[in-house]
């Protein structure tokens, strides 16, 4: 009996993954506060508790995320785009293109029928294609992030936001608001625009189905539809898609 934890340690949020002899135990997902050495802690603590472990059971530790420097615990390190990789190859053994929508930045793989990556790229720093871009928006809405996926489903109009930028759309979608644009019908436009970015960087590595969508974006609903419509392909999304990197440190790591 093996135990080994995975860590991804995001922008915006912090995933753990404890895998016992490669199938998963416990899972843990919370906001990165705090710093990424406190927030690394935290969330390593909520799975092994919710796994009835303690570090001392733990035979390997692989860190990977925008914030895998700061695991100090950590035994090794692993780029997100090998985890995400390896995390949804484990899920979707047919998935061949792995779109990762986090809160800071997006990304576009290519996988193999064995799960190596065979191409990939990353949005520029601007975050218009990004889960920036929705909190930004849903900021101004007055909205939580939840909120948004039930109520974009309801446009009729969407909004054609002129700007792919986070920045300048912001000053868009307040003068949306006084021209009376539907909060529905701002997001949908807001959804477009993320799907814009995010097909350009898959056309990039080039779309072969099956196609999976992890990270915080896939939870809206709204974003995935829409993302379909603008690749012309279906989706498939993890039933909790926000761990799939930390799910793919824990299996490398085992």
């Amino acid at each position: 009996m093996s135990y080994v934890l995975g860590i991804d340690i995001g922008s915006g949020f912090s995933k753990a993954v404890v895998c016992e002899d490669g199938s998963v135990l416990a899972s843990a997902v919370m906001p990165s506060v705090g710093g990424y050495r406190e927030a690394a802690r935290r969330i390593a603590e909520a799975a092994l508790d919710k796994a009835r472990l303690s570090m001392a059971d733990i035979a390997f530790t692989r860190a990977t995320g925008y914030g895998s420097g700061a695991v100090d615990f950590a035994d090794e390190t692993a780029t997100d785009f090998a985890c995400h990789a390896a995390g949804i190859h484990h899920l979707f053994p047919h998935a061949r293109t792995v779109i990762d929508i986090g809160a800071q930045f997006s990304k576009a793989i290519r996988v193999d029928s064995a799960g190596r990556i065979t191409n990939f790229v990353m949005n520029e720093k601007c975050a218009g294609g990004s889960g920036r871009f929705l909190q930004v928006i849903a900021r101004i809405l007055d909205m939580t992030l939840e909120e948004i996926d039930e109520v974009s489903l309801g446009s009729k109009s969407p909004v054609e936001f002129t700007t792919g930028c986070a920045v300048f759309a912001e000053s868009e979608a307040v003068s949306r608001i006084a021209e009376g644009a539907l909060p529905a019908d701002i997001l949908a436009g807001v959804h477009k625009a993320i799907a814009s970015k995010i097909a350009n960087l898959v056309t990039r590595v080039g779309l072969v189905p099956e196609c999976a969508v992890t990270g915080g974006g896939a939870k809206d609903r709204g974003l995935v539809r829409t993302l379909e419509a603008e690749l012309g392909s279906e989706i498939v999304v993890p039933e909790e898609p926000q761990i799939t990197a930390a799910l793919g440190a824990a299996l490398i790591a085992w």
